[in-house]
């Protein structure tokens, strides 16, 4: 079969180092019966040693080519899609389980937008187990006070434990990325906090607008639009204020 050549459009960078292969399905720990969904196959590189320990593997691939070459495997199914309008909810229904074991590298140009696409899907997930750019799981995993902290680590916070497994070097893909690596666990948390979801996200994005500003120039403004007359102290900066705190806000705004 014809060698595939990485596309930049898809931002293809595909896993080559072996060790590093294994050490990342060590992280993930595939069990027999798992319903696991891979998210950007590729080359199978990390498809084959989960679809050996598994026995059956879904997996998520837009490449056309690619997924065509990924259906000759006889274990695995392939959805030929753009993640980001894969119905995860209806997938793990359609497979008749409660939830889903979410594993990928996912492509770096988008994967964002992909974290809180499946955000909106977490209650039928078990845990998720990411390659994503180091700068990206350092955002998510940051404490406030630093200068990763921002509204993705709010977000992400909210919903899920996080850690930061492995660093990935740039030699252990074809070709090599420009940035360093990261693995990140993410496991949903069994009680978070109820809050509306919409309203959370456009309040932490307000906050983070400016984050060189107090919060009086952003998000105090926003708050006296929204008729807000609780108390919250405005007198600091965005990457100051604690998740639980941003959580507590919202349940306070009424819509």
């Amino acid at each position: 079969m014809t060698p595939h050549q990485a596309r930049k459009r898809f931002g293809q960078h595909f896993l080559t180092d072996a060790a590093v292969i294994e050490d990342i399905v060590q992280c993930i720990g595939p069990r027999p019966g798992d319903a696991m969904v891979e998210i950007g196959p590729g080359l199978a590189a990390m498809t084959q040693p989960l679809a050996e320990r598994l026995g059956h593997l879904h997996v998520i691939e837009l490449d056309r080519d690619l997924a065509r070459r990924l259906r000759l495997h006889p274990q695995l199914h392939v959805i030929e899609s753009d993640v980001l309008k894969v119905d995860f909810t209806a997938l793990a229904s359609s497979l008749q389980v409660p939830r889903l074991r979410i594993v990928g590298n996912l492509p770096y140009n988008i994967s964002t937008p992909i974290l809180f696409h499946l955000l909106d899907h977490v209650a039928v997930v078990i845990d998720q187990h990411f390659m994503l750019q180091k700068e990206v799981v350092e955002r998510m995993v940051a404490a406030p006070s630093t200068s990763h902290y921002g509204r993705l680590s709010v977000m992400l916070q909210w919903r899920y434990e996080m850690e930061m497994l492995l660093h990935v070097g740039p030699q252990a893909f074809d070709p090599p990325p420009r940035v360093d690596s990261a693995i990140v666990r993410m496991l949903p948390l069994a009680q978070a906090a109820t809050v509306n979801q919409r309203l959370l996200s456009e309040l932490v994005q307000v906050a983070f607008s400016q984050r060189r500003k107090l919060l009086r120039h952003t998000l105090g403004r926003w708050l006296e639009t929204q008729g807000f007359d609780g108390m919250f102290d405005v007198q600091r900066r965005a990457e100051e204020v604690p998740v639980a705190e941003y959580l507590n806000l919202a349940q306070q705004i009424h819509l």
